[in-house]
């Protein structure tokens, strides 16, 4: 682990780690921007295939296509496919579309990296780049209506003997997660952790695709859950359920899906790339602006899209959360967020965070050097460049670190000493 307990891989010339002080708002975006000037800079081809899971934190991508903004920056013939898992999603992005696969998509973002390296893609390293976080916060912890006495929230303590006892008759303990080695299944981790339940001894981690989960937990197969709304609400409605803890409780603004591509696309058409993540970038501002809320539910519930009636979508994309158990919350500072508070920055911190948190699980060697690859597929640069296009240089964090990182857990992540969370205990309160 010595290799990287000291060092600096900020490469915009800062030498320190500082969280940045950019603005939260931002400026209005120029209405006659396009590529078509005479420099040049129209984009090489027009079509792009991405795909997306019917989730909230897909609609940037979503709203790109039905607001026109991949059209406005010339990109007239980009199709957003829905696909029905994450697994399903990795398999079409090895493929890429001239094999009838996908050319990127809204991606858990360690996923990006487990594809690069070749951990989750079969063996085989499939170059990707990440152009821009398309959201943080919007997951959560659920659990099925049997434990409803226990009033869970952050701590999962009461689960304890409960499961202890369900072991002891034989009854498996089945917690779902949307894949392994992200976000979900990490935070999973962590909620069942700290309240002294070992995640890989004392219970099953199981992934199931995020639009199954309700059916599967109605069907008593599982005992809780981990996913993106609009999930945790509609368990909610049909009675079924309550959430314990959203994520932006167990992390506040915590890294969360990402625009994902195909590094061979993106090299072979850099102005068509460009147009692309400049109508995510617009997209995402849009989706944060209060006035375009009720589209925005209109939008997500067709049937293309999330599908699933805008009761269900609602309060959780306004901050509302209704916990399901007599708990409401209003003005959640634990919202999604597509652009505000710098959500849409690819912090290379972040990619960090993710390599050391696989490293404390033991999925990856304590030997891995993740400097290089972190380097290799975070794109923060073109990012930056298509910032600058539409209008949105303030945007621009002054550091490709968003600095220290605190836990719900007390727990600290300290991109210039990853050493000391590493060494972190996983298990608590025991």
């Amino acid at each position: 682990m010595a290799k990287f307990t000291r060092r600096n891989f900020i490469t915009t010339g800062s030498a320190a780690f500082l969280s940045t002080t950019v603005s939260h708002r931002w400026a209005a975006i120029p209405s006659n921007i396009n590529l078509y000037d005479s420099n040049g800079d129209a984009p090489e081809i027009t079509e792009a295939k991405l795909g997306f899971i019917p989730v909230t934190s897909a609609c940037p991508l979503i709203v790109a296509k039905a607001k026109g903004f991949f059209a406005k920056y010339g990109m007239l013939n980009v199709e957003v496919l829905k696909q029905p898992s994450w697994a399903v999603m990795r398999d079409k992005l090895m493929l890429g579309s001239a094999n009838e696969g996908l050319d990127g998509g809204h991606l858990l973002f360690p996923m990006v990296y487990l594809m690069a390296t070749g951990d989750i893609s079969y063996g085989r390293k499939v170059p990707m780049y990440i152009l821009a976080r398309l959201n943080v916060n919007g997951q959560g912890v659920s659990v099925t209506n049997a434990y409803q006495d226990l009033q869970l929230r952050l701590d999962s303590s009461p689960l304890k003997s409960v499961f202890a006892k369900k072991r002891l008759v034989e009854e498996n303990v089945r917690c779902a997660i949307p894949y392994r080695r992200v976000t979900g299944d990490f935070f999973m981790r962590w909620w069942l952790a700290y309240g002294g339940i070992d995640p890989d001894q004392d219970v099953s981690l199981i992934v199931v695709p995020p639009p199954q989960m309700v059916a599967n937990m109605q069907g008593g197969s599982m005992d809780a859950f981990c996913v993106v709304d609009p999930w945790h609400h509609r368990l909610i409605k049909q009675g079924i359920g309550y959430s314990t803890v959203t994520s932006g409780e167990l992390w506040n603004n915590h890294p969360e899906k990402a625009l994902g591509v195909r590094a061979e696309w993106v090299d072979k058409h850099p102005k068509a790339a460009k147009a692309l993540l400049a109508a995510v970038l617009e997209a995402q501002i849009w989706c944060d602006q209060p006035e375009n809320k009720a589209e925005l539910f209109q939008i997500l519930s067709q049937r293309q899209w999330v599908g699933v009636r805008s009761e269900f979508l609602r309060d959780r994309l306004l901050g509302k959360f209704d916990y399901g158990n007599g708990r409401v919350v209003e003005n959640s500072p634990h919202a999604i967020k597509f652009w505000r508070e710098n959500a849409s920055y690819p912090y290379k911190s972040h990619d960090l965070w993710f390599f050391i948190e696989d490293m404390r699980w033991g999925n990856r060697s304590q030997e891995f050097d993740p400097q290089p690859i972190i380097n290799a597929v975070n794109r923060e640069d073109l990012w930056r460049e298509a910032a600058k296009f539409i209008g949105q240089e303030k945007a621009i964090p002054a550091s490709t670190s968003r600095g220290v990182e605190k836990f719900f857990n007390g727990l600290e992540f300290d991109p210039q000493n990853p050493q000391a969370y590493f060494n972190a205990p996983k298990l608590q309160n025991i």
